[in-house]
């Protein structure tokens, strides 16, 4: 299986969970050419949503974030997998991290068409280096 990992970092948004708050922040990066690598929403607890936001400029986020007063987290690191789909595609990666007992806090894996498919996945940052010389992401 021909895949490549590569380290990545991403911070996320705030926002109240209402529709149409992921299309102002996705209007604010296309309109600031901000290019993501991933994004990924999901509910929070008390009618709130995180919106993480994966790039290879987070310093581009962090200034936008300043100029329209988004409630933005520290930067953090993540891990994001492109590679052909077949199957056991996920699980190979997973299986190296699971030898080695590092666990995967959370993971979005896809099918992108034609033979490929993509992930990103988050381990503890205190696994985070030896999660990264595991998978030798680059």
């Amino acid at each position: 299986m021909a895949y490549q990992i590569r380290k990545v970092k991403y911070c996320y948004v705030t926002v109240r969970s209402r529709a149409g708050q992921a299309v102002r922040i996705l209007n604010d990066l296309k309109a600031a050419k901000i290019d993501l690598l991933a994004f990924s929403g999901f509910p929070l607890r008390g009618g709130k949503s995180q919106v993480d936001l994966v790039s290879n400029d987070t310093a581009a986020i962090e200034r936008l974030a300043r100029s329209k007063g988004w409630k933005l987290s520290r930067v953090k690191k993540a891990f994001l997998v492109q590679g052909s789909d077949e199957i056991g595609a996920v699980h190979k990666v997973m299986a190296r991290l699971a030898a080695d007992d590092i666990n995967v806090i959370a993971a979005d894996a896809v099918a992108a068409g034609k033979g490929r498919y993509g992930m990103i996945l988050w381990v503890n940052p205190q696994k985070y280096n030896t999660a990264a010389r595991i998978l030798n992401a680059q």
